[in-house]
């Protein structure tokens, strides 16, 4: 089948979009906003986009409680949401009002950062700590604006923890990081690992 995304006619029960970009890692950002509140919620339009300096992005459905702290503190974290916090990482998908805690609803020890003023989830395996570079508001092909804000962020400390660590290296088979699929479905990333090495350029 083919369908034109301008009418969106695809005939099924669901958009299929979603499912088709996946797995996508998911963000789960903490953040304080300017009257100390503490924030934290899962963006899976999240991802890592440099390694030289270390960037990261998500994207909010408008201006959501984690974007607008990103954008009036220039500050937030990002912690590993892993199967064994899935759980507590849905829980904390609510939609609630302004100021209210999410890390207390899904029974989270919010730990604040050693760079920046945010909160992480000290239970997870791993928490990145991020000063936000840019905002901006995509656009669309007729030069409209999206409904997508999208916040970009350097990597400014890491936390890590030692229960993931093997011989010098993250195990996935043991941190298990959460993807989201489309619909209500989420993938465990460390279900079945496996490796395989980039092909070397043939000499002439």
């Amino acid at each position: 089948m083919f369908y034109s995304t301008e009418d969106n006619a695809h005939g099924l029960a669901h958009d299929p979009f979603k499912a088709i970009v996946s797995p996508r890692p998911i963000g789960w950002i903490g953040t304080k906003g300017k009257d100390g509140s503490l924030n934290l919620s899962p963006y899976s339009f999240f991802n890592a986009i440099c390694d030289n300096p270390k960037l990261v992005m998500f994207a909010s459905s408008g201006l959501k409680d984690s974007a607008r702290n990103a954008r009036e503190t220039g500050v937030f974290t990002a912690s590993l949401a892993s199967r064994h916090l899935a759980e507590q990482m849905n829980a904390s998908s609510i939609s609630v009002e302004y100021g209210v805690d999410e890390f207390a609803i899904a029974g989270l020890t919010a730990r604040m950062g050693t760079l920046v003023d945010a909160p992480f989830v000290g239970e997870a395996y791993a928490a990145l700590e991020c000063r936000v570079t840019e905002i901006i508001e995509p656009k669309t092909i007729d030069g409209g604006k999206a409904e997508a804000i999208v916040v970009f962020a350097q990597v400014v400390g890491i936390h890590l923890s030692k229960e993931i660590l093997r011989e010098g290296r993250v195990d996935m088979a043991v941190a298990r990081p959460l993807g989201r699929m489309g619909y209500r479905d989420y993938a465990d990333g460390g279900a079945e690992v496996f490796e395989m090495t980039r092909p070397s350029t043939p000499r002439a």
